[in-house]
């Protein structure tokens, strides 16, 4: 007897079909699984026999060999569970076999026959929109599937549900998409007393996309300010929301089966390693900087990091994406990420402050500073420094302006960038801080005056030339945050403000 199962193997973000084939003969009693499976899938033979024994199915005495083909791609995960048990069923004549090959499959099954969550359910489930086929999934993921836009989803909790499904003796409801809740609606910027050089600078950096790093002392309200970002950006497209969430997917971060809209917010810790950062390990996994496509992603104390975790952020940086290679691996994630960072001015963190500084300033500073690469620190769009507020002001300042107002002047300044991209015939951009070359020129046409102003600073501070460019980008976003059609003198002026020059460096 010989059986057929559709499901896939995963590489990164790419979905691989996979023909899985079942043969039972007659022969010495054995069931063998082959096809360059891993040790995952060498363990779903105890797995399909312990969940097939619930049901009251006994294997045969016979020779039972699951073939994954092609045999020379490397398979790797517990989502082959299912595949193998319906090939089984299939090849008993247990459930119809060609009712099974319309399907794409894939599920953990438990001892007692319970369909278990995997990872991955949504780029499986376009996957098999585009062949068109149907998909079989754990019944908690259904209504991610449906976000895929495919119709003919089975959702099963069970074994037996499923079975009995595939013959007609019963119906399984069909999924129905779920949205989480936001998470931003406890943050709002008018918690912030004070502190509205930062939160124009925030504005402006959310507005046009732009890399943000902030320089202050303990307690001044960086970490603050950085949670509160995602409560002023745009909420999501559906096209990025799906984007982000396979990511998400992929990496079994996505629960419940529910998208979000939000835009993602991810802050590891100082201690990261560069696998956990930029991605990879043994499978190739994302890591933080693809967990933050189309977000956020906030780096607090930035010099404790590892400098080779640091200087991994260059490249995509620059690229939007992340190339991962590996022995077993080569795979590319998305990594167009907003990055917000902050720091102490040195490692006492008061540097310039009275009778709190440490005795070593500002050599200490000098040395704290030094760990953040030249290069790095040029991919940063703004640097900005955030002083303490007193406790004196901390009562007296009223309440500021909330996330809401300012999300509404963000969304307009955008919407201005987008329709520009789209009139330029540039619909792949979408903020000032993916402009390149030619058009990066061609709508940061300069005044004399500008020009002047913005020749004369960089020559006098040694702007590379890709702060330079970074510098005519923030003085468009600033333009468009005052719905100006062109780069003045004042804008260009803004954004050589934040341009920051470190304590310790200060002239």
């Amino acid at each position: 007897m010989l059986a057929h199962v559709n499901t896939i193997a995963f590489n990164g973000l790419s979905t691989l079909d996979v023909d899985l084939q079942l043969q039972i003969t007659a022969g010495m009693p054995v069931f063998s699984i082959v096809g360059l499976p891993d040790k995952t899938i060498a363990e779903s033979r105890e797995r399909v026999r312990a969940a097939l024994n619930t049901l009251g199915v006994e294997l045969p005495a016979k020779r039972i060999i699951v073939n994954l083909a092609p045999a020379d791609l490397l398979k790797e995960g517990s989502h082959f569970d299912l595949p193998i048990a319906l090939a089984v069923l299939a090849g008993l004549g247990i459930v119809p076999a060609e009712e099974v090959n319309n399907y794409v499959v894939i599920g953990e099954l438990g001892l007692d026959g319970k369909i278990q969550p995997v990872n991955g359910v949504l780029p499986v489930a376009i996957h098999a929109s585009r062949r068109q086929k149907g998909l079989i999934c754990p019944a908690s993921q259904g209504s991610e599937a449906v976000w895929s836009g495919l119709k003919d989803i089975v959702a099963a909790p069970s074994l037996l549900a499923l079975i009995n499904h595939l013959k007609g003796v019963q119906q399984l409801p069909t999924p129905t998409a779920k949205q989480k809740k936001s998470r931003t609606s406890d943050l709002d910027m008018a918690d912030v007393k004070g502190q509205e050089t930062a939160k124009r600078a925030m504005e402006i950096a959310a507005a046009g996309g732009h890399n943000l790093l902030m320089v202050g002392t303990p307690g001044a309200g960086k970490s603050m300010l950085a949670a509160r970002m995602v409560t002023i950006l745009p909420p999501m497209t559906t096209e990025e929301a799906l984007e982000t969430c396979m990511i998400h997917s992929i990496a079994g971060e996505l629960k419940d089966g529910e998208i979000s809209f939000d835009r993602p917010y991810r802050d590891p810790h100082h201690n990261a390693s560069t696998p956990a950062l930029i991605g990879g390990g043994r499978k190739g996994i994302p890591g933080e900087i693809s967990l933050a496509h189309n977000g956020v992603l906030f780096l607090d104390e930035l010099p404790e990091f590892n400098r080779a975790t640091l200087e991994a952020l260059r490249q995509p940086l620059e690229t939007g994406y992340v190339s991962i290679s590996r022995v077993n691996c080569h795979t590319q994630y998305p990594a167009n990420f907003q990055l917000i960072a902050a720091m102490n001015p040195c490692r006492c963190g008061y540097l310039g402050i009275n009778g709190q500084e440490c005795t070593r300033a500002p050599k200490c500073a000098e040395e704290y500073q030094s760990r953040i690469s030249g290069p790095l620190m040029d991919r940063f769009d703004m640097h900005i420094q955030v002083p303490p507020v007193s406790p004196w002001d901390m009562s007296e300042i009223k309440t500021g302006e909330s996330s809401a107002q300012i999300r509404e002047r963000v969304i307009a300044a955008r919407k201005i960038q987008r329709q520009r991209f789209i009139e330029m015939g540039l619909p792949n951009l979408y903020t000032n801080s993916q402009l390149k070359g030619d058009a990066l020129e061609q709508v940061t046409q300069l005044a004399e005056d500008a020009k002047q102003l913005l020749v004369a600073f960089a020559d006098k501070m040694k702007l590379s030339a890709r702060a330079y460019h970074r510098t005519l980008k923030l003085a468009r976003t600033i333009a468009d945050l005052q719905n100006e059609k062109n780069v003045s003198k004042i804008h260009v002026a803004e954004a050589l403000s934040y341009r920051y020059v470190m304590p310790s460096k200060q002239v």
